[in-house]
């Protein structure tokens, strides 16, 4: 068998590169109900997830997530389906682990566990909280179960449920990333600081500790930068795929000033007519580019991600990806290039074009 380093390992050698972003990409693929976002994916076309994981393997992850977002036991409750809580788990981390295993570039991938926010913790609620507890644990006794080689728990706008989810995943001496992702008024949902949060879930001893989903590179690197000051351990950078603003710091109300002319259904452009405040990959890049010169050596793209985006973010800090084999060439471009062969009057039309 091909030696593995862990997780600690790969960060103290360089960058880790990690694709998150299931639910939107999956969605688009005509796989999952935007909105309500449960990943029946895994049970009903587990070839569809098997082979997104490949491609984001393809373009440089590290890190294969087992993809259990929102597969927690309220969300399976909330669509009536909590008998097949287990199974897709269970699902999920199999296919990762299958995945992370017959990477044939390198060593072979570390395949994640996964636990996320869960929508019913609320401050002060000792019988929330106890659920929580609950989803959490069972969660991660199978991640263990299926030999996930880390744990990562993402996307919580709670300090203290950021916290529980450490403790859970602390308990299995499993490395452990933590990130938050704070809403649009730029604290925790329990009135506690981004950077206080994040300090306290090193002290409390996240291996990994960062911001995820939630803000675009432009929202969430001036906290990336606060946070790189005081934090010693290994720290997680993982925006999504769009241009959010001071104004507007999430995605949840990012305005359409693109000249929409059929708006959605509901009140919001969150999150089935996002497309038009995409970032570019040059974008992404530059973001990659920066939290790495700062000292942040696990990156990746969540909300909005694909794995052309993972590319950039791989060869942004030096990584030299199966999928460079194939970044553009424009060299070559039948209008825009600079080939011998391309007639002097088709690059002449190229501003009329």
């Amino acid at each position: 068998m091909r030696k593995k380093r862990n997780l600690l390992n790969r960060l103290d050698d360089g960058p880790v590169i990690c694709a998150e972003g299931f639910l939107f990409e999956i969605e688009k693929r005509g796989y999952m109900a935007s909105g309500e976002f449960v990943p029946m994916v895994s049970l009903d076309h587990p070839e569809v997830l098997e082979n997104l994981h490949k491609e984001f393997q393809h373009a440089g992850s590290d890190i294969v997530q087992a993809f259990t977002y929102n597969g927690h036991r309220e969300k399976m409750k909330v669509i009536g389906k909590e008998e097949l809580l287990e199974p897709l788990n269970r699902s999920a981390l199999q296919i990762a682990k299958k995945v992370a295993e017959n990477n044939d570039d390198g060593e072979p991938n570390l395949m994640a566990g996964n636990i996320s926010n869960s929508n019913i913790w609320k401050q002060g609620d000792k019988n929330s909280q106890l659920e929580v507890e609950k989803m959490f644990n069972e969660m991660v006794g199978w991640a263990v179960d299926e030999g996930a080689d880390m744990l990562i728990g993402e996307t919580f706008y709670y300090a203290e449920e950021a916290y529980m989810a450490l403790k859970v995943m602390k308990q299995t001496k499993l490395p452990s990333v933590i990130t938050i992702a704070p809403y649009g008024q730029n604290i925790m949902r329990d009135n506690i600081s981004i950077v206080d949060t994040c300090k306290e879930l090193e002290q409390q001893g996240g291996d990994v500790v960062g911001m995820n989903c939630h803000r675009g590179p432009n929202t969430m690197m001036p906290y990336l930068k606060e946070i790189r000051k005081i934090l010693k351990c290994h720290m997680a950078g993982l925006p999504i795929n769009f241009r959010t603003t001071e104004k507007s710091p999430t995605f949840f109300n990012l305005p359409d000033h693109n000249g929409c002319t059929h708006h959605t259904p509901h009140t919001t452009t969150f999150p089935t007519a996002l497309d038009p405040m995409q970032c570019n990959r040059y974008e992404i890049k530059h973001f990659a580019e920066e939290a790495y010169a700062i000292g942040i050596n696990y990156l990746g793209v969540c909300c909005g991600a694909n794995p052309m985006l993972i590319r950039e973010v791989a060869e942004a800090v030096g990584l030299k990806v199966p999928a460079s084999k194939y970044r553009e060439n424009m060299e070559n471009h039948y209008m825009y290039g600079k080939n011998k062969r391309i007639p002097e009057h088709i690059k002449a039309y190229g501003d009329k074009a």
